[in-house]
């Protein structure tokens, strides 16, 4: 059945290819998505968390409630890969996929709503934006995007190449915590500044802060177990104005990934201690703002091994790949599989050729010829679930 609408599963990527928007500023997409709705005859409600869409397809017997997820949004980048159906909107692009997990899940909408005569239940399919930051699941869920009815299980599927071990039109499932959480902080080093060839009547901030990125990297090596995995990454350094003048003070910004929470929780903790400790061992100090972002993203195993039986009757046993190990990217999908239990998974589907490239380049592309496969195991695994559960 779906293979019977790859042609307008592919040509809905395109379309929304062209017009990317960022973060919670997606009114077109979301235009775009209301007017195939619309055109599929399923009633939703839009602006949800902003401009969120939750549609609504009710089967004709009672049931429970199954939620099928995409998020919307694409990135600040100027697109490079001359494509005839480049983006139209100036330093903005799809380079993550999101136009692809659209068209996918309007795939699923249109075929569930066309056997809605046969489901038990009902199907939420919740358009997502904001998920390339600041956050864009957790608002719709604050407004009532998982409730009225209750959402009991849900799923969401991320293309690409994330995992190099999940080749083109495989699928990746991973149980447990697969995605790290996203967090980042600010720290603020006073010195006292002065002239650089008189460090001894200043306090340097600069050398404060070098100490302190070095320290860092020991709360990853010494403060967790080895089998846990965790990052603490500075990312930019901003401090001085001349090569001879010694700076008040030195900014620094970085993200800290973690797998487990309690790892989230201590580290958070330790970061701050250890820089205030060093500032003021050198006679400075160090202000610190730690902010929590995506939690860990948790698959629940029963659902995964659920999902799995599924997969490997759509797209081959031999083509379902295991993840063993977690990645440390976020996804803020995480928000969702908190509310209910459900699954996240991993399409293999980079576009070939001379060079490949990854998510988040200006070349990014992908291969078009799997994108009814992800749209077969959304609507399929919602009618088997619903069928199973009612």
């Amino acid at each position: 059945m779906v293979l019977d609408i790859e042609k307008d599963i592919i040509q809905w990527r395109r379309e929304l290819h062209q017009i990317p928007e960022v973060a919670h500023d997606v009114p077109k997409t979301a235009e775009y998505i209301a007017g195939k709705l619309d055109q599929f005859g399923v009633p939703y409600k839009r602006n949800v968390g902003g401009h969120g869409i939750v549609a609504l397809i009710t089967g004709s017997k009672p049931g429970r409630t199954f939620g099928i997820r995409a998020d919307i949004d694409a990135l600040a980048i100027e697109e490079e890969t001359g494509l005839p159906f480049s983006s139209t909107h100036k330093g903005k692009m799809h380079a993550c996929g999101h136009d692809a997990h659209m068209a996918m899940a309007l795939g699923a909408t249109k075929v569930l709503n066309s056997i809605s005569g046969d489901l038990p239940g009902k199907v939420k399919i919740l358009f997502q934006p904001a998920e390339e930051g600041p956050g864009g699941a957790k608002p719709m869920i604050e407004e009532g995007a998982m409730k009225d009815p209750v959402v009991d299980a849900i799923i969401g599927l991320h293309v690409g190449g994330i995992f190099k071990e999940v080749q083109n039109g495989q699928v990746g499932i991973g149980r447990g915590a697969i995605m790290a959480c996203l967090d980042s902080f600010r720290m603020t080093v006073w010195g006292k500044g002065g002239h650089g060839a008189m460090p001894n009547a200043t306090v340097d901030p600069i050398m404060i802060s070098s100490y302190i990125i070095q320290a860092l990297q020991t709360l990853i090596s010494r403060e967790l177990k080895p089998t846990s995995p965790g990052v603490i990454t500075i990312g930019t350094i901003q401090g001085g104005t001349a090569y001879n003048i010694i700076p008040e003070k030195v900014e620094l910004l970085g993200t800290a990934r973690f797998i487990q929470e309690e790892d989230r929780t201590n580290i958070s903790k330790r970061i701050g201690e250890l820089a205030s400790q060093i500032a003021v061992g050198m006679r400075g100090r160090c202000e610190f703002e730690y902010t929590y972002g995506y939690p860990p993203l948790v698959c629940d195993e029963q659902f995964t091994d659920f999902f799995k039986g599924i997969a490997e009757e759509v797209v081959g046993s031999q083509n379902v790949v295991t993840i063993d190990n977690p990645t440390m990217g976020g996804e803020d999908m995480a928000y969702f599989l908190k509310e209910a239990q459900g699954t996240f998974f991993f399409l293999g589907s980079v576009k070939q050729g001379d060079a490949t490239y990854p998510h988040h380049h200006p070349k990014f592309d992908l291969d078009e010829s799997v994108f009814w496969r992800g749209s077969a195991l959304l609507a399929e695994t919602a009618f088997r679930w619903l069928k199973s559960n009612g």
